[in-house]
């Protein structure tokens, strides 16, 4: 009996083990959107979204670790408004000439259960890195009938302060604060 019960543990162990190594995600860009949310000199939400992203993710759930990444094209920026797209990837906002990608790259990821809750990091934007955390909301995991592999993803909030870019036109008549929504789908490799 001891004998069945050491290797029913030891087969317990292994099988645990070998769940427990990271697994790496890729960004479908399809089913990816960046999208921002500002006051318009305090009246209406000007709302935009960023076109082309890319990263990947590497998330352990079994030891609740894991790395995101994410770069965006600032010159993708997108309001449906031409001359605001403009003025936006200028020097006056997102200067995308000199500046062309920002990246979010996570420090920690906590978890609540199987689900990611949280993602603390550094968003770097403007040549300033700066601490931002992600709150999550939905995340899971499902089998693609398509794709034939998991796809895991959410939707992840934040509110930044653009001052801490060093973006500071307008102020304080446009303000400060932004809120980001990073709807994020990503394909098991």
């Amino acid at each position: 009996m001891r004998v069945a019960l050491a290797a029913a543990a030891a087969t317990l162990l292994s099988v645990t083990a070998v769940q427990a190594e990271p697994v790496t995600f890729t960004l479908d860009p399809t089913h990816t959107f960046v999208t921002f949310e500002a006051k318009h000199f305090g009246t209406s939400t000007n709302r935009g979204r960023f076109d082309k992203k890319s990263g990947s993710i590497v998330i352990d759930p079994v030891a609740k670790t894991g790395q995101i990444e994410i770069s965006i094209d600032m010159a993708s920026i997108n309001t449906g408004t031409g001359s605001f797209d403009g003025h936006l990837k200028s020097k006056d906002f997102f200067n995308a000439e000199e500046f062309p990608t920002a990246t979010f790259k996570s420090t920690k990821i906590k978890f609540e259960g199987d689900k990611i809750d949280e993602v603390e990091g550094t968003l770097t934007m403007l040549g300033k890195t700066v601490p931002v955390t992600l709150d999550a909301e939905h995340y899971g995991c499902y089998d693609h009938p398509r794709l034939k592999r998991q796809v895991c993803g959410g939707d992840f909030e934040t509110t930044i302060k653009r001052s801490d870019f060093g973006m500071s036109y307008g102020l304080p008549m446009i303000p400060d604060n932004i809120k980001l929504d990073i709807q994020v789908e990503a394909v098991r490799q």
